[in-house]
């Protein structure tokens, strides 16, 4: 479909329940979705998809899990206040073999903004989320390790506004680093909370 200006518009992106078939001759085969994303999406720990499972955690902590991801979104959720989130994700143990557990080291740089209508980077590159939420897979044995356990994770909530001031232009934080900043540590089960109470503080903040 075309918009008045003649160029593609953006096709509609549907929830899927993974029971859709691929089709053959406009006939549905054996396999389906859920095959697909069993076959792609089992490796929990690779960067990408423990990236993404993180974003999902988040969002279901955060009641916002509704609404399929978009990639190029320029954050990754909106709260229900409508605060702007960030997730980044880092763990020790990684699904290749490493010989020892990983140092913990988060993505914090600056982005351009990626503009879905007009198919380009636009604007300064800047942080463009309200906060941060850095997830941490801080389990350390690879025999047990498991992402969907949400008792091993822990998060470390964040203001955009303490990076933009504290390290305006670093691209990556180690975690000592990061501690250092001050962010809220909390469990799976607080992180609305703790979240709704910083918003809180930084709505009180900028009206001072």
């Amino acid at each position: 479909m075309e918009n008045s200006e003649g160029a593609l518009s953006q096709p509609l992106i549907s929830i899927k329940t993974g029971q859709e078939a691929f089709t053959k001759d406009s006939r549905c085969t054996t396999f389906r979705l859920l095959d697909f994303w069993q076959w792609s999406m089992s490796d929990l720990l690779n960067n990408t998809s423990r990236g993404r499972l993180a974003e999902y955690i988040v969002a279901t902590a955060l009641g916002v899990s509704d609404k399929v991801r978009v990639e190029w979104d320029a954050y990754d959720l909106i709260a229900q206040n409508g605060s702007k989130i960030e997730i980044k994700s880092s763990a020790y143990i990684q699904s290749w073999h490493i010989g020892k557990l990983s140092s913990i080291c988060f993505d914090i740089r600056p982005t351009v903004e990626w503009n879905i209508k007009t198919r380009k980077y636009e604007g300064e590159a800047k942080r463009r989320s309200d906060f941060y939420v850095f997830s941490l897979l801080h389990h350390r044995d690879k025999e047990t390790v498991n992402p969907l356990d949400l008792d091993q994770w822990t998060f470390f909530i964040l203001p955009t506004s303490v990076l933009d001031e504290k390290v305006p232009f670093q691209k990556k934080i180690a975690l000592s680093s990061l501690k250092g900043l001050g962010p809220e540590e909390c469990k799976y089960g607080q992180i609305k909370q703790v979240l709704d109470r910083l918003i809180v503080i930084d709505s009180k903040e900028s009206l001072s």
